[in-house]
C-alpha cells in the first residue's frame, strides 16, 4: 500500500505562484514514476507533469509547459509542483499519484495510488 499526501493548495490571483507537495508513504517500493493530475467538475482527469523516482527525467502537458516545474526529495519521498504564471483556466483540484511501471504514463488509468487533492483557485 502507498499513501500519497497533497498540500499547499490555495486561492491565488491570475499571474501569481503556488508550490504543491505530495509526500509518499508505505510501500513505496515498485514507484517508478511520481504524476500530477487535475479534474475539474465534468470533466475527466487531466495530465499535468510527472517525474521519474531514479533518472529524474520530467513530463509536462502542453498546457503547462515553461509555466509548471516538477521536482522531488528522494529521501523525503515528496514531489513537488512549482506553479507560476497562474492563469485562470489552471482552477482545479490536483492530485499526485503514483505510475509503477515504464513508461511515464500521461493518462490516469496507468496510476494506481491516489492523493485526495489539494484545491487550486486562480481568479481572474
Amino acid at each position: 500500500q502507498v499513501q500519497l499526501v497533497e498540500s499547499g493548495g490555495g486561492l491565488v490571483q491570475a499571474g501569481g505562484s503556488l508550490r504543491l507537495s505530495c509526500a509518499a508513504s508505505g510501500r513505496t517500493f515498485g514507484s517508478w514514476a511520481m504524476g500530477w493530475f487535475r479534474q475539474t467538475p465534468g470533466k475527466e482527469r487531466e495530465f499535468v507533469a510527472a517525474i521519474t523516482w531514479t533518472g529524474g527525467s520530467t513530463y509536462y502537458a502542453d498546457s503547462v509547459k515553461g509555466r509548471f516545474t516538477i521536482s522531488k526529495d528522494n529521501a523525503k519521498n515528496t514531489v513537488y509542483l512549482q506553479m507560476n504564471s497562474l492563469k485562470p483556466e489552471d482552477t482545479a483540484l490536483y492530485y499526485c499519484a503514483r505510475d509503477p511501471s515504464v513508461p511515464t504514463g500521461r493518462v490516469a488509468k496507468d496510476y494506481d495510488y491516489w492523493g485526495q487533492g489539494t484545491q487550486v483557485t486562480v481568479s481572474s
